[in-house]
């Protein structure tokens, strides 16, 4: 056992005093812990889409995120699929399944499993998505353009909190655990926009058939059945379904993290008892066994997060912004944003429809017994809706959904990157000005 307590006690290659440990591996592992790392990357994806659009290259980039896939098996074929759609239906079909996991975790077990610490984030959530969207329908009252009134109801959860936490302990914890519980409520309203007024071509049949699916996981589960390959399978058919059904395939990864357990298997002492009995000379079936058990401490849904978010973070979403933000920001089209009501109405919606809709909510709400979170102060408060208005990700994603003329995704997609810059400006100066302590140098 002498040996093995050495080898215990040894450093792991992170924390060794190898210079690549020092001078790449830690400070690697620092940027990744760090709540604006996802952001960070998304503005170099949104960078680097924006200067290849507008490059002798532009061609390029159009055909390559146009170009076909084709997947055939048998009988079997994939719907025709460019590699722009693959990305936006299957690899943001993965990314919703972690939003449904973080859905999940805050309905069972989190903030919003209390009444009384979910009521004020959702009240202010609520209005963060009915003014934006009013005040766009008032600028877009009609035809294709009206249809993009559900773009400037999203909030994009990483680059908010990103935002705020550019600010570190200048702003309280509290807003930022509000700003969290509110975008979660605000994913929940995007998703119920995505699943209701943005489907196309629906097929009642392949609806039954990704439901058959939902059940058949629902039933695994309660058998017990805990193989992930499984699921695996079960989820890829669920979402193919739901891909034929019209009904847009991001709410099969949706469903599928709602679907999952947000509860251990097992209490923690009593895996903590197993592991502690475990002889020491047991052999690897006792050991793998021992191992399932204290996994199945931790619940499905925890775990499932911390595996999926680097991937979903670091890689989907900057390839998500790689494939969408690219826009030709040509003179005449900068000049048809200015104009447009399309671009004013998410600029708009973005900027003054969240954090007057937010704050407007929650002061009402105020008034009715709700308090505001203990030492914030209502200037931070709209600090923090500013916050929220930077609509990103999701809006972009909704852009796509919404409109069917490229040109006008186009000016949607202007107007989104226009708002998400005003708004993580105007946040981080309100914030800053509002420092309740200021740090002391």
């Amino acid at each position: 056992m002498a040996g093995s307590d050495s080898l215990l006690k040894r450093p792991t290659f992170a924390s060794s005093d190898h210079r690549l440990a020092k001078f790449v591996a830690r400070p690697v592992l620092r940027f990744i812990d760090r709540e604006v790392a996802g952001g960070v990357l998304l503005l170099l994806a949104t960078a680097v889409a924006l200067i290849w659009a507008n490059s002798a290259w532009a061609d390029g980039y159009q055909n390559f995120w146009h170009a076909e896939i084709e997947l055939t098996v048998g009988p079997w074929h994939l719907p025709e699929l460019s590699v722009g759609h693959f990305v936006n239906d299957a690899l943001m079909a993965l990314f919703f399944f972690v939003v449904g996991l973080e859905i999940k975790r805050e309905l069972v077990t989190g903030d919003l499993s209390s009444f009384r610490a979910a009521a004020l984030p959702a009240i202010g959530a609520l209005g963060g998505m009915i003014v934006p969207a009013a005040l766009y329908l008032t600028l877009n009252g009609a035809g294709e353009a009206s249809r993009g009134w559900g773009i400037p109801m999203a909030t994009d959860i990483a680059f908010a909190v990103g935002i705020v936490a550019l600010l570190g302990a200048r702003v309280s914890p509290k807003i930022k655990l509000f700003l969290l519980t509110l975008a979660i409520v605000d994913d929940i309203g995007a998703i119920a926009v995505i699943a209701i007024f943005y489907t196309s071509d629906f097929s009642t049949s392949w609806l039954l058939i990704a439901v058959v699916g939902l059940v058949a996981v629902w039933v695994l589960q309660r058998l017990r059945v805990w193989a992930i390959p499984v699921y695996a399978a079960l989820g890829i058919f669920i979402w193919y379904a739901t891909l034929e059904s019209g009904v847009h395939a991001t709410i099969a990864g949706v469903a599928l993290g709602l679907l999952t357990p947000a509860r251990p298997l097992l209490n923690q002492r009593d895996a903590q008892q197993i592991v502690d009995a475990l002889p020491s000379d047991a052999n690897v079936a006792e050991v793998r066994h021992a191992s399932f058990l204290a996994q199945e401490s931790v619940p499905l849904t925890e775990r499932l997060e911390n595996m999926l978010h680097p991937f979903t973070a670091f890689m989907i979403i900057p390839v998500f912004a790689l494939a969408n933000a690219g826009i030709s920001l040509s003179s005449d089209k900068i000049s048809a944003a200015a104009s447009s009501g399309v671009t004013l109405g998410i600029v708009l919606g973005l900027v003054v429809g969240k954090p007057v809709g937010i704050t407007l909510f929650a002061w009402v709400a105020t008034r009715f017994g709700f308090a505001l979170p203990e030492g914030v102060r209502w200037p931070q408060f709209i600090g923090m809706g500013l916050a929220a208005g930077i609509g990103f990700t999701v809006s972009i994603f909704l852009a796509g959904l919404a409109f069917e003329t490229p040109a006008i995704t186009d000016l949607a997609k202007i107007g989104i990157l226009v708002a998400s810059l005003i708004a993580a400006i105007a946040a981080l100066l309100l914030l800053r000005l509002n420092d309740p302590s200021p740090p002391s140098e």
